[in-house]
């Protein structure tokens, strides 16, 4: 397959679950906000690295579970139960996953922010 065709299809998916999946829009506002923030107060590239890879890591994790949540709702009429409790433990992998970003956001971003406030 043509590397073009392949950046299409991802285009494509990243294109639907951005229409589709509100969290994801959240998720990529936040994710936004905070690399131009992070080039707005000058951080040192490892910390605009680290940053990246947080968002990076949160939003392929919202793909993912947006993927397994539309793959077991074909299989929900007969497996209601174990496809409620996966897609519980996927949203609650999403959610680490985004309160662990915020948390190292917040460790690389507070000393910019308590020295522009001083």
């Amino acid at each position: 397959m043509r590397f073009d065709k392949s950046v299409g299809f991802a285009s494509k998916g990243i294109a639907y679950a951005f229409r589709h999946e509100r969290n994801f829009r959240i998720q990529c506002f936040v994710g936004l906000l905070v690399i131009v923030s992070s080039f707005v107060l000058d951080m040192r590239t490892y910390e605009k690295i680290i940053l990246a890879m947080m968002v990076a890591f949160v939003l392929v994790l919202e793909l993912m579970n947006t993927t397994i949540e539309m793959f077991l709702d074909l299989l929900k009429p007969r497996l209601n139960y174990q496809v409620e409790l996966v897609k519980d433990i996927m949203a609650g992998a999403v959610f680490i996953a985004a309160l662990g970003s915020i948390i190292v956001g917040c460790i690389i971003f507070f000393p910019y922010i308590v020295e522009l406030l001083s």
